[in-house]
């Protein structure tokens, strides 16, 4: 049986990656808390708790090493955070904060899985963001830390090509909680919120499936993936 490795899998997109790729897949379930983990791990047919908290270097290599890998075919990084404010309201704690999750624990966690990726002839993939291309007032923290998360994949992918597989998912607004935060840091009160008119996370997972299942003679470099307009 493949296996998998998600972060961010208690919820939102990594819990519907999770349960997509749960199918055929034995998924490593990462979440910050045992019990997060245990909630999806019950609900899947192969599962097994992945808790670490990212932002920790020695608890992630715990977590690895725990996990003992030897081959890993797919890593699917879903775990982040968003902000939203401006650059003159903005700390330098609060730039460490974002970068620490959204590109520092990528980075980290692949380093430490690739021996693994390399032996399955495996696939990184990232969720990233339409603001890992633009940026705007208010958004230079999330969208710099995306942009650094963009080059980091292309970097990647160059590095490793002929061992493993790199795929950026770059999604539109997406049906979240971590959407309803974000409507919430742009003024919107919660009986505003119209969640019908987002991507479900189930669409970003059938996506995610298409690339896990290419063929080894192809690679999708880049996945976008926006709302149709069409629901409702």
């Amino acid at each position: 049986m493949k296996t998998a490795l998600i972060t961010g899998a208690s919820r939102g997109i990594g819990l519907a990656v999770a349960e997509e790729l749960g199918r055929d897949h034995l998924v490593y379930v990462g979440s910050t808390t045992q019990e997060g983990a245990q909630r999806v791990v019950d609900k899947l047919p192969n599962a097994r708790p992945f808790v670490a908290d990212l932002t920790d270097p020695d608890d992630v290599a715990r977590a690895v090493e725990a996990a003992g890998l030897d081959s890993l075919d797919c890593v699917f990084h879903s775990a982040g955070v968003v902000s939203r404010q401006s650059v003159a309201d903005t700390s330098r704690q609060e730039w460490r904060d974002v970068f620490e999750i959204n590109l520092f624990a990528v980075a980290e966690l692949t380093r430490l899985l690739l021996p693994a990726l390399r032996a399955a002839r495996g696939t990184v993939i990232t969720v990233n963001s339409g603001s890992g291309y633009h940026s705007g007032a208010q958004n230079a923290l999330y969208s710099g830390s995306k942009f650094a998360l963009r080059a980091f994949t292309d970097a990647l992918r160059e590095e490793e090509l002929g061992k493993i597989r790199v795929t950026s998912v770059h999604p539109g607004r997406v049906d979240t909680d971590m959407q309803k935060q974000l409507r919430r840091l742009e003024g919107h009160a919660d009986d505003e919120y119209e969640g019908w008119r987002w991507v479900r996370p189930e669409s970003v997972a059938a996506a995610v499936r298409m690339v896990v299942d290419l063929g080894e003679d192809a690679t999708v470099n880049e996945v976008s993936v926006r709302p149709s307009g069409l629901s409702g």
